[in-house]
């Protein structure tokens, strides 16, 4: 397993410091401990954090943003996604993460789970993941509830307002390619192929 610090990973990202995280990590601890995953995409007393303001302005550009929270178990792969923009997260816990290349999607949306690399973010850390990098939620460390603060542009993964010709994308900036061992709602595309790799 890769670490998050190694220069690998500056392809998929970087690693953002300066921010005191104390914060958010304690409050993240709110959120109950669960069997799967659960997302959030907007949790207004993140919202009016310091760090909010330090991300809003140094790392967005002064975009408007959303601080939302996942949380849970996890121990698969089950799908990735990406967005039109980078993502930031703040590991809450120790996490695990897929990572691949968008430019590694195949013809008829398909993705070799092979292709993506694994690592290890200790507690604590801030990271950025670029709009080429497709990823997922993050998985359990020994078995034990994730938590991780996810930083995108506001609307991003709310619902769609209307129909679209692209069957990837499933909801506002999130395109998606599942397993077909996830489980995922109808109408994602199963393009995943090989193994639903584990931790």
């Amino acid at each position: 397993m890769l670490q998050i610090t190694d220069s690998v990973f500056s392809a998929y990202g970087r690693v953002l410091t300066g921010m005191n995280v104390e914060e958010i990590c304690v409050y993240m601890q709110k959120y109950s401990d669960m069997a799967g995953v659960q997302y959030i995409a907007s949790d207004p007393a993140m919202e009016e954090m310091a760090v909010t303001q330090y991300l809003t302005n140094e790392v967005f550009g002064e975009m408007p943003l959303q601080i939302g929270a996942c949380f849970g178990r996890n121990l698969r792969m089950n799908a990735v996604e990406y967005h039109n923009c980078s993502e930031v997260n703040i590991a809450a816990t120790d996490l695990i993460l897929f990572l691949g290349r968008r430019q590694d999607i195949e013809p008829g949306n398909r993705y070799n789970t092979e292709k993506a690399e694994v690592f290890f973010v200790p507690k604590g850390t801030v990271y950025e993941m670029y709009a080429t990098t497709l990823h997922y939620a993050p998985c359990s460390v020994n078995g034990n509830q994730f938590r991780a603060v996810i930083v995108l542009p506001r609307g991003t993964n709310t619902e769609l307002a209307a129909e679209h010709n692209d069957p990837l994308l499933v909801a506002k900036n999130k395109w998606l390619i599942g397993n077909p061992e996830a489980g995922l709602p109808d109408g994602t595309v199963l393009g995943l192929y090989g193994e639903n790799r584990t931790v």
